[in-house]
């Protein structure tokens, strides 16, 4: 659904799937200062929200998903994953009970997907699942991970510093809470510095959730089983993810930035085996140990990424993203999992 704010002087709409909201409103690095002081609104109403009601929700959703739900007290929020039966990601949910509904808003486009998923397990249990996108927008009043507003107004449903409004008081949002406006574009950056991935941006249709630092986020380890669990606790006990996320600081130089699914190839010469498994469609170029996921420009620390590469790659080697050379920062690292230590004198015990 087209926003009103695109509407505003100077708006510039944001490439797919965010075409319908802002980019940003003509300055770009003064809008990420603002949105970071807490200063200023973004306009995140191409994402969609769902909402749970019935007196199951809470235990119904926790056994259908990575996180522990059945005991959150209401206002508080969390994150949770649905996954597939081999533990790869399907759905990211944000998300917070309000004492009689659950809340949750998701990517734009997977609304759809998400509810006849949720409708098909619902059994004889007391829940009822709705798409509210046409009633409610997601705007966000602070930088990633800043938490829930002192202040909200009637109405308003808060899921940390992300609010789920009618989507009829939008165009007047901004006046409403005295915030400025700001794009896209200024939540990307701050998002990609926070080391916060996005679904379908800095995941595939492989992607596990230890691969990408969803560990703790949006999976409990000690919680009940649910799709998907065995993966999850078998990388996390016995094993290593087979990719993991990174940070990349970009060439200043470069006139642009690498686009989404550009190959991720080391920034030396010595030739490594292509891995066919590394891209986002399934291809490869040679040579190619990764994709990157999300780029911006920051307004601090220039050009930024978020990257997806094979985990035995040397966390201090540079590398190119798309051509442009990169130096990486640790976001997941290389020994991630393998939590369970093996006695070597176990066997010997055995009889």
């Amino acid at each position: 659904m087209r926003s009103p704010l695109l509407d505003t002087p100077g708006a510039v709409a944001a490439d797919a799937p965010d075409q319908a909201v802002a980019a940003h409103y003509g300055e770009p690095y003064a809008e990420q200062r603002a949105l970071a002081a807490g200063a200023a609104l973004v306009d995140r109403s191409g994402r969609e929200v769902v909402r749970i009601t019935g007196p199951d929700r809470l235990k119904w959703l926790n056994d259908l998903s990575s996180q522990k739900l059945d005991t959150m007290g209401p206002g508080t929020p969390t994150q949770t994953l649905l996954l597939d039966p081999q533990g790869r990601v399907e759905h990211h949910l944000s998300l917070v009970d309000d004492g009689g509904s659950v809340w949750a808003h998701v990517e734009p486009g997977t609304a759809g997907p998400l509810v006849a998923f949720l409708e098909k397990m619902r059994f004889m249990l007391r829940v009822e699942v709705t798409d509210m996108t046409a009633s409610y927008a997601v705007v966000t009043v602070g930088a990633p991970g800043s938490g829930v507003p002192a202040t909200l107004p009637d109405g308003v449903i808060a899921v940390g510093e992300d609010l789920l409004v009618p989507r009829e008081r939008l165009a007047g949002l901004p006046g409403e809470l005295g915030l400025g406006l700001a794009g896209l574009w200024a939540y990307e950056a701050l998002r990609i510095e926070a080391h916060l991935p996005r679904l379908g941006f800095d995941t595939d249709h492989k992607t596990i959730p230890h691969e990408v630092g969803w560990i703790g986020a949006a999976v409990h380890l000690t919680k009940g089983c649910y799709r998907g669990q065995e993966t999850v606790a078998r990388v996390h006990n016995l094993g290593h993810p087979p990719r993991r996320l990174v940070f990349l600081h970009l060439d200043g130089s470069a006139d642009t930035l690498p686009p989404h699914g550009a190959p991720v190839t080391l920034g030396v010469s010595t030739p490594v085996e292509a891995d066919p498994e590394a891209a986002v469609d399934g291809t490869a170029e040679p040579g190619q140990i990764g994709f990157v996921g999300s780029s911006a420009r920051h307004h601090e620390l220039g050009p930024i990424a978020l990257a997806v590469v094979k985990r035995t790659v040397p966390v201090d080697i540079d590398l190119l993203a798309g051509g442009v050379a990169a130096s990486q920062e640790v976001i997941v690292p290389p020994d991630a999992g393998r939590n369970v230590k093996i006695d070597p004198n176990l066997r010997r015990r055995i009889r």
